[in-house]
């Protein structure tokens, strides 16, 4: 299992329409193969802030599966025209207990 993990910063003010367009986009992401889990978070101190994490069977998922796709298209012009700055997006593997 890998995780993805988004910072999103968007543009003030538009922290409800961004949360709408998650919700409207999520079946995009939620339905894609490979695709275990979906939660999109919101940062307390900083409101305009959101982490968006996604749990793929493996990196490849994500990006040939999602990013590559159409889903990725429509997922994006949902989301996008609510973001400050571009998205920073990386990939966790769990470390051992």
């Amino acid at each position: 299992m890998v995780l993805e993990v988004a910072l999103i910063d968007v543009i003030p003010g538009h922290e409800e329409a961004f949360a709408a367009a998650y919700a409207q986009g999520h079946p995009l992401l939620a339905g894609t193969p490979g695709c275990r889990s979906v939660r999109m978070t919101r940062g307390l101190e900083s409101p305009s802030r959101f982490v968006l994490l996604v749990e793929w069977d493996t990196v490849e998922a994500h990006e040939q599966n999602f990013r590559a796709t159409e889903r990725f298209v429509g997922w994006r012009e949902l989301i996008g025209p609510h973001f400050a700055t571009p998205p920073r997006v990386e990939h966790f593997v769990d470390v051992p207990a």
